[in-house]
């Protein structure tokens, strides 16, 4: 697929417009939702700004990979309002390059947002925790619990790292800080909205993005088995910004995201054959098979079946100490910034 990738990367210009067309049509939306919304219906207003919350997740996610320019300060200026609240940009970035290290995929330790737990730290939860993530390993559960679980492991972990002063953490939580308190000021001077209420609607984009997250990865002897495809979701496809192709993704991490369609046509045998027919139709498949079903064990099948001492215990975001981005040896795109 050397043709492929190369004829996907290439840029005609230094700005990738439908991802800025992307990133302004989300902001509005969002900002109407609140200006013209909120007053008739706040409710309707607030599941509006849940999916513009969580379109802004996936479009940090198309940014940290280097889009829509090819100046790194303005594209972290694109999405350094954080409308889920709860995640640093920064460390976003950091932990989720590290994820794209596909040799790891599913590790409990080595993956940062692998939903498995090595066995020894399984036995170690107290039952009611075991429940709690046995409840979050169904979809509903996942979209109900693993916004909460998802955001206590990661802060719990982080403000450990935060207080032993590792390198950078420090500085990615003070820009977080800068935009959360615009943010909040925003909402509720600049909008009227109750912050307690926007919490509810942050707390809905990450439940929407679990959709995406809920199975894209499982384990495999073979890497490339490890990540699903998604063939068809027309609305969630562009909520995730087609991030349901996610083995297209992870194979060409730097394409952008409205050109991995064509790349999964041009060889949508190869690709199936590729990851071990980890394939769906569509999320309604996903959804009646796992919606009220665990869709596997919280123990790692196969890795990292002891325990380490001082991890955080939630599988997913959970932080990880200094070192560079990309340290696993992901390709990415060199930015002026």
């Amino acid at each position: 697929m050397n043709a492929d990738a190369r004829a996907a990367t290439a840029r005609a210009g230094a700005m990738e417009w439908p991802t800025v067309a992307m990133l302004a049509i989300t902001y509005g939306v969002w900002v109407a939702a609140a200006l013209f919304l909120y007053p008739v219906s706040p409710l309707l207003a607030l599941v509006v700004m849940a999916i513009a919350g969580a379109q802004h997740s996936s479009l940090q996610h198309e940014v940290l990979h280097g889009h829509p320019t090819r100046i790194g300060w303005l594209n972290e200026l694109f999405v350094s309002l954080p409308l889920t609240l709860a995640y640093p940009y920064r460390r976003f970035k950091a932990l989720h390059l590290r994820h794209h290290c596909d040799e790891r995929l599913t590790d409990p330790y080595d993956d940062p947002e692998s939903y498995y737990l090595a066995e020894k730290d399984w036995n170690a939860l107290s039952a009611p925790m075991r429940a709690l993530l046995t409840a979050n390993n169904t979809l509903l559960g996942r979209m109900i619990l693993g916004p909460a679980l998802m955001v206590f492991g990661f802060w719990r972990a982080e403000m450990k790292l935060v207080w032993a002063n590792v390198k950078g953490l420090r500085d990615a939580w003070v820009r977080h800080a800068i935009g959360l308190a615009a943010l909040v000021l925003i909402v509720t001077q600049g909008f009227g909205i109750p912050l307690w209420q926007y919490m509810l609607a942050a707390y809905g984009g990450l439940s929407l993005i679990a959709i995406r997250t809920f199975c894209e990865h499982r384990w495999a002897e073979d890497p490339k088995g490890r990540t699903i495809i998604v063939e068809r979701a027309p609305l969630l496809s562009l909520l995730f910004l087609n991030n349901n192709l996610h083995l297209v993704h992870h194979t060409f991490p730097n394409v952008a995201w409205y050109r991995l369609p064509a790349l999964l046509d041009a060889r949508r045998d190869e690709w199936k054959t590729m990851n071990g027919g980890y394939v769906f139709a569509s999320y309604r498949e996903i959804f009646a098979r796992w919606a009220l079903k665990a869709k596997e064990p919280v123990t790692h099948p196969a890795l990292r079946r002891e325990a380490l001492a001082g991890r955080a215990f939630h599988p997913r975001m959970r932080a990880a100490t200094a070192g560079p981005a990309n340290s696993c040896g992901v390709p990415a795109q060199k930015q002026d910034d």
